[in-house]
């Protein structure tokens, strides 16, 4: 029996730090932000691939999703990470089976760099975009260099980077869903509505 086809999903999250940059923790919002991500997981992974790089306080969110769907999906799901922070890889980890170790390299920039660049070489049909710093935004950039005719939602309301993205892509008149994606906190609706054509 053939393996049903899944189209791969590409989240890029992350939740501001207050010690960071102060463009990106002014305008976030936190609990939009986990909300946003959640949602995502449960509208995407028991009909698509998820793929999304470990970042801590992310990969929570979806392993507390992934736990609660009742069935065998450990294909729906991608984690990738850089081997140079082994050390920091916390447990949530441990659940997921698809595991991409990306080859340290020389620094935590150039490091970061290889991987997202083998993460984002993937065939997306999708990127969704979710709060977010500094890696929120390469992400974006690569993103659209390696899947120039996948569909970008940068979900504005979570503030961030996002709303960065949002802002960027309205000026270039290349989004939809402009009001929804600014104003709408009902996720789990956006997600379905978004993705509609993609998830199956």
């Amino acid at each position: 029996m053939a393996t049903k086809h899944l189209n791969k999903i590409f989240l890029s999250a992350s939740v501001p730090d207050p010690a960071r940059n102060e463009q990106f923790y002014g305008t976030a919002d936190i609990i939009a932000i986990r909300d946003a991500v959640r949602a995502l997981a449960s509208v995407v992974i028991p009909k698509a691939h998820l793929i999304w790089g470990g970042h801590p306080a992310i990969t929570p969110l979806i392993r507390y999703v992934f736990e609660r769907i009742n069935r065998d999906i450990k294909n729906h799901v991608t984690l990738y990470q850089s081997d140079f922070f082994r050390e920091y890889f916390p447990e949530d980890n441990l659940l997921f089976e698809n595991k991409v170790i990306t080859e340290a390299k020389n620094d935590r920039k150039s490091s970061l760099k290889y991987m997202r660049e083998k993460m984002l070489d993937n065939n997306f049909s999708a990127g969704i975009f979710i709060g977010g710093m500094e890696g929120v935004l390469d992400e974006f950039e690569l993103f659209k260099m390696y899947n120039p005719g996948a569909l970008i939602i940068p979900v504005a309301s979570t503030g961030a980077a996002a709303k960065m993205i949002f802002n960027k892509l309205t000026e270039m008149n290349e989004i939809n869903n402009m009001d929804k994606l600014l104003n709408d906190y009902a996720y789990m609706a956006i997600f379905k509505d978004v993705l509609s054509g993609i998830i199956n």
